[in-house]
């Protein structure tokens, strides 16, 4: 068990050879095994510096700043000092068992030190401390580790097919929301159909570029004033930044109002099919449509869009101010002093590329089908990794043995 150390940032000649450098952002990049790093050095490197030749199939452990995190090396390399590297007996325990025993501490790790006002970092002689608890029998790790990588490999295919379908999506939305489709329900392009210039670029001739005030029926923001004293356990509810995301709608934190103070504001109420979009903070120009179980509550500070159903519907509005070519639009009519921010009258001039209504039905239809499609696989992903909390439980405390598997007889 030994830390590692940094050449010399000085001497160029100590970097850029052949040999892998491992850093804690090399370990937070990927997840289980570590294959390659950002960094090399030189075998004069080597020489010269604390650091050392660690052989693969140790296992990496982070001590420094990012704590507790394990990484089994595929490859041979070196460290810097936030790594420990452990080379295990493997007549005692199997690397890849300690590697999921190490990950399921990790918490308990962490917790511990942050709760200390002297101590932010592990040691060695700290990690020596450690007490491993595991099955004496090596084969019954082996099939603990197994298990576990099994869970593993899903979660990597579906955070895989996840990143697929957020480019899918991603494309599909630029595609859409530039050329549109067709009578046919083919994507146009200028091949086959006729497209203008606009202040937006090159768009059909059948859409039109409009501000957002001329696609609206009102354009508000929600209330300006400190609501504070008139927070309630229960009462209405009250749309804040943190509810509004891109696309969607996010009421784990939902504040209440004293109606009597709620009803004193009858224009900020919320209304059917409004869009809401984030006017200042971190998430600024995140949009979403208002929920029907919160149409009436009113919104603190938020920009509230009623759209003209004739021209523009809610629903392409928010999937045009969350795509890429809405990000550029938001940004050319963003307000700085310091604080990015919008205000009713900036965004009333939002430009849209709008199609007929019939049109802008289908685009809908097809990005919803997309979305709903990442959605069924982001709630994969969610029961994956519950799946594997709960076997690391059972699994790494010996309340569920892994000996039937042994015999070849089902576990669960």
């Amino acid at each position: 068990m030994k830390s590692g150390g940094t050449p010399s940032t000085s001497r160029s000649d100590f970097y850029g050879g052949e040999i892998p450098f491992v850093s804690i952002e090399d370990m937070t990049s990927c997840s289980k095994y570590l294959s390659s790093t950002e960094k090399t050095i030189t075998a004069l490197g080597l020489k010269n510096s604390n650091t050392w030749l660690v052989p693969k199939e140790a296992i990496l452990y982070s001590i420094y700043a990012t704590l507790g995190i394990p990484r089994i090396n595929i490859i041979p390399v070196t460290t810097n000092q936030a790594i420990l590297a452990l080379i295990c007996d493997l007549q005692k325990v199997d690397n890849n068992f300690l590697f999921y025993w190490l990950d399921y501490i990790r918490d308990s790790i962490v917790n511990i030190n942050s709760s200390q006002t002297t101590q932010k970092n592990l040691s060695a002689t700290i990690v020596k401390t450690f007490s491993v608890y595991h099955p004496t029998n090596i084969k019954e790790q082996e099939k603990i580790a197994e298990v576990l990588s099994t869970v593993d490999k899903a979660i990597s295919e579906t955070e895989a097919l996840i990143a697929k379908q957020q480019r899918i999506k991603t494309g599909l939305m630029q595609d859409l929301l530039t050329r549109g489709i067709d009578e046919n329900g083919n994507l146009r392009n200028e091949e086959t159909h006729q497209f203008k210039d606009s202040p937006l670029g090159r768009i059909p001739v059948e859409w039109e570029v409009k501000t957002l005030v001329q696609c609206a029926n009102r354009v508000i923001v929600g209330l300006a004033s400190s609501t504070t004293h008139a927070y309630r356990d229960i009462g209405i509810p009250l749309i804040r930044n943190q509810n509004i995301r891109r696309g969607y709608f996010d009421d784990t934190e939902i504040l209440y109002l004293d109606p009597i103070f709620a009803a004193s504001f009858p224009n900020k109420a919320t209304r059917y099919g409004d869009v809401l979009t984030v006017r200042t903070g971190s998430n600024v120009g995140d949009t979403a449509l208002v929920p029907i179980k919160y149409v009436g509550a009113p919104t603190f500070t938020t920009l509230i869009t009623s759209t003209n159903n004739d021209i523009l519907l809610s629903d392409y509005l928010v999937w045009y101010v969350n795509s890429q070519i809405g990000e550029r639009e938001l940004n050319r009519i963003m307000v700085g002093g310091g604080k990015e921010n919008l205000n009713v009258g900036q965004f009333t001039h939002f430009r849209i590329s709008v199609p007929l209504i019939k049109e802008q039905f289908k685009i809908i239809q097809l990005l919803q089908n997309v979305e709903n499609q990442l959605s069924g696989e982001i709630t994969s992903l969610d029961k994956l990794r519950s799946l594997k909390t709960g076997l690391m439980q059972e699994l790494l405390t010996g309340k569920k043995r892994v000996t039937p598997l042994l015999e070849n007889s089902p576990i669960f």
